[in-house]
């Protein structure tokens, strides 16, 4: 099956119609039962006209070619920023409240990076716009199924999302290595589920989806 690379049709239009800054925008860790989820941003504009070699969707990536890509990422980008929300506010708001938080956050840190978030479109992958809930100020906000895989602002944001956030799971590895959380980043391989059976839960576990997995 041939690969499908990122392009910049999708920025490119949206740039056309005023759009001066487009934030492309991705998220990691939905479906871990340890850790944050974590939400990434990459601003463009014309001056990012050529995706750097290489930018993927972060899941068709090697943690090697990840690690490779991501301070390019970052040069690229007019700015790029992650956003968390932690496993008690996961166990606290639901999911889908926390993305929007972690979005928040990772447009807020955009904000103060001095990209006018405001005037800017912001490009969601999938088909469901979870950060309006979050927002106290309306903003454009487009979605687009498999942007992740097509739209190289996107792709780009999953690359330093996925980075930032598989850091936290290495460095808590450190503090709690029972878990493997290392190698499964907070995932429920066999090995982490049988560790929580033996050692019990941390509060970086989320406990509400440990009951709903039990």
């Amino acid at each position: 099956m041939a690969v499908v690379l990122p392009h910049l049709d999708v920025e490119r239009d949206l740039w056309a119609r005023g759009s001066h800054v487009v934030i492309g925008i991705d998220e990691v860790g939905r479906g871990a039962i340890a850790g944050p989820v974590a939400v990434g941003v990459a601003a463009i504009d014309v001056s990012c006209s050529v995706i750097p070699d290489g930018v993927r969707d972060s899941k068709l990536l090697s943690e090697k070619r990840r690690e490779q890509l991501e301070p390019i990422v970052i040069e690229w980008a007019v700015a790029t920023a992650v956003g968390f929300a932690e496993a008690h506010e996961i166990d606290e708001l639901g999911i889908m409240r926390c993305l929007g938080l972690a979005g928040k956050r990772a447009l807020t840190s955009l904000h103060e990076q001095g990209v006018d978030v405001r005037t800017s479109t912001l490009l969601l992958d999938g088909n469901h716009d979870y950060l309006s809930t979050s927002l106290s100020t309306p903003l454009h906000i487009v979605t687009r199924v498999k942007a992740d895989r097509d739209c190289g602002s996107v792709a780009a944001a999953s690359v330093v999302a996925k980075v930032a956030r598989d850091r936290v799971m290495i460095a808590r590895h450190a503090e709690h290595p029972d878990y493997g959380w290392a190698g499964n980043k907070g995932y429920g391989s066999s090995s982490h589920l049988e560790a929580i059976g033996s050692v019990g839960a941390t509060a970086h576990h989320r406990r509400t989806w440990l009951h709903a997995t039990a």
